[in-house]
């Protein structure tokens, strides 16, 4: 057994054949290995995202996060295309799709992957994971304070996105949810509507909603940093996919 890793910048194809920039990490072992998708916060393809992708790599998965934002042009910083992104109102969801199942495919291909997918989201990412899930034939996902699954965003907000509840029926998978008690966007009251509702629906989930923490807790290079909430989360994080995408 080893920790060693392998970790850079990779090529997915995504939707419509799309070519992507991606960052992709795996352990340097024969073992086989289930696969993450990691899809990144609405700020983009940033350093605190590629340091997700190697932390799952020393956990002994194979991680890969595309960059949502390629299309905006090659050559251009991640900070650019991110900005690029919020003026058309974000990543439109059949792209979404296509492009964690171009990631997906991707990971399926690698030497020693056991066949088995799961997905993880923050902020946007996160409604982006509930809606790969409700797509995609996955194995596992985990919803970080993903926006607007039940609610619409707000008039001044810059993701222009509807709702996603009226997908409930089609999740394909366990379906991990870590929340803030002091969030907005999702509000509890709107984490305990999408509970209900998969409860009503008989789908395998798990929610946690951490006190003293808002959006963004997992984030350590911002403010909203929460250590306990994240800790935990990441506790949680970990023995889910150990659960889910074991050989």
């Amino acid at each position: 057994m080893t920790d060693a890793m392998w970790a850079g910048t990779v090529g997915v194809t995504g939707h419509e054949g799309a070519e992507l920039e991606a960052y992709a990490a795996r352990p340097l072992d024969s073992r086989p290995h289930g696969g993450v998708v990691v899809i990144h916060h609405m700020p983009g393809y940033d350093e605190a995202t590629k340091e997700i992708v190697r932390k799952f790599a020393a956990r002994g998965y194979a991680a890969v996060c595309p960059n949502l934002y390629s299309r905006e042009g090659a050559g251009v910083s991640p900070d650019d295309q991110a900005a690029a992104a919020r003026a058309k109102g974000g990543v439109p969801d059949e792209q979404l799709v296509g492009d964690v199942a171009g990631a997906a495919a991707y990971l399926k291909g690698l030497e020693h992957a056991n066949g088995k997918i799961g997905v993880i989201g923050y902020c946007s990412g996160g409604r982006q994971a509930f809606l790969a899930a409700c797509s995609l034939d996955l194995d596992a996902a985990v919803d970080c304070y993903g926006a607007f699954v039940v609610g619409e965003p707000p008039a001044d907000s810059p993701l222009k996105v509807r709702p996603l509840i009226s997908r409930a029926a089609d999740l394909s998978c366990p379906l991990l949810g870590l929340f803030g008690a002091d969030d907005k966007f999702p509000s509890p009251e709107e984490v305990d509507v999408l509970s209900a509702e998969l409860n009503r629906l008989g789908k395998e989930h798990e929610f946690h909603v951490f006190p003293d923490a808002g959006h963004a807790f997992f984030a350590v290079d911002r403010p909203a940093y929460r250590p306990a909430a994240a800790v935990e989360g990441w506790k949680k994080v970990f023995g889910f996919f150990g659960r889910h995408l074991a050989a």
